[in-house]
C-alpha cells in the first residue's frame, strides 16, 4: 500500500468556494487515509484546485476510482480507448463550446453524480476560465421569506431539453457547430424530481439545488409562479459574490461537487481549441 501524502493541505481560495490542495502527487496512488482526507474536503470546500500535476488516462481513472465508482456520461463523445473519459472539447473553428452555461452535471439523474474530475489536456493561450458557485452560500444568503418559502418543495430536472433529439440548441442548423461532441440523444429521457434544499450528504450544510440548465418545473405551483420562483432563485445564486473564477493553466486539475456547486464555463477564446477530459463520480440519493 502507498503510503499517505502526509503533507496535504487544503487552503481556501479567496472567493466564497472552493481550495487549492497541495501536497498530494496524483500520479501516484491514493491511499485510503488521502482519498478520505480529499472526500471530507470536497464536501467542505465544494471544489478542489491541483495544479502542476502530469497525470496519464489511466491514472486520471485511478485518481476517481479511489474516490467513488465511475458514472459513464451518456451524451459526451468519450476519449478513444477510454470510455469512463469524456472529452469537453472546442476546436478552433467552433463558435459553441460545452458547458457555457450554469449548470450542475447529472442533476437530471435520479441518483445524481458526486462530482466530476476536469483535468487540461490542451488549453488556449488566454481564456476558457471556469467560474464556480457555493450553492451553500446561495442557500444561507436567502432571505428567511424565501428559505420559507422553499421549505420542503421539490423542483424537476430534466435532460431531454439539452441532450435530446429536440433540442434547440442542437437542431438551430444555423447556429448549431457541436459536429461530433454529443451522442446518444435518444437516451435523453430522465425527468426525476429531487429536493429544492437539500442537506449535503458530506457536510451536513444545507445547499440550494436548482440550476438552469437542468430544472425546469416546480413541483405544486402554476406554471408561471414556477418560472417566476425558479428565476428568482437562479438570479440569486449567481450573484458576483458566490461566484470564484478558476484560471486554468497546464497541468491543472480541478475536482467538484455537483451538489453544493454549479459551472459555467467561459466561452473567450474563439479561434483557439481547447480540450479537457472529465471523469464523472457516482453518487448517493439526495435528501432534504
Amino acid at each position: 500500500m502507498p503510503a499517505p501524502d502526509a503533507k496535504l493541505t487544503a487552503t481556501p481560495t479567496d472567493g466564497p468556494v472552493g481550495a487549492f490542495v497541495s501536497g498530494v502527487d496524483l500520479s501516484r496512488p491514493l491511499d485510503p487515509a488521502t482519498a478520505t482526507a480529499l472526500h471530507t474536503a470536497l464536501g467542505e470546500h465544494g471544489v478542489l484546485f491541483f495544479r502542476d500535476q502530469e497525470i496519464t488516462p489511466e491514472q486520471h481513472i485511478a485518481f476517481a476510482q479511489a474516490l467513488a465508482p465511475i458514472v459513464i456520461n451518456r451524451f459526451f463523445t468519450p476519449v478513444a480507448d477510454y470510455p469512463q473519459i469524456a472529452e469537453v472539447r472546442k476546436e478552433a473553428d467552433q463558435k459553441n463550446n460545452i458547458g457555457g452555461a450554469w449548470h450542475a452535471d447529472h442533476s437530471y439523474d435520479e441518483i445524481p453524480a458526486t462530482g466530476s474530475i476536469l483535468v487540461a489536456r490542451e488549453l488556449p493561450p488566454s481564456g476558457g476560465d471556469t467560474l464556480f458557485a457555493s450553492m451553500y452560500a446561495a442557500y444561507d444568503s436567502l432571505s428567511e421569506a424565501t428559505k420559507a418559502r422553499i421549505a420542503g418543495a421539490r423542483a424537476l430536472h430534466s435532460s431531454r431539453h439539452v441532450f435530446g433529439a429536440g433540442a434547440a440548441h442542437l437542431t438551430d442548423t444555423a447556429n448549431n457547430d457541436q459536429g461530433d461532441r454529443y451522442r446518444n440523444p435518444e437516451a435523453a429521457t430522465q425527468d426525476v424530481w429531487h429536493p429544492v434544499v437539500i442537506r449535503h450528504p458530506i457536510s451536513g450544510r444545507k445547499a440550494l439545488y436548482v440550476n438552469p440548465d437542468f430544472t425546469v418545473r416546480i413541483d405544486g405551483l402554476p406554471e408561471d409562479e414556477s418560472n417566476a420562483l425558479l428565476e428568482e432563485l437562479f438570479t440569486h445564486a449567481r450573484r458576483p459574490e458566490h461566484i470564484y473564477r478558476f484560471a486554468w493553466k497546464p497541468g491543472s486539475i480541478a475536482l467538484w461537487d455537483n451538489r453544493a456547486t454549479w459551472h459555467l464555463a467561459l466561452n473567450d477564446y474563439h479561434g483557439h481549441r481547447r480540450l479537457m477530459h472529465r471523469i464523472t463520480l457516482e453518487g448517493v440519493a439526495l435528501e432534504r
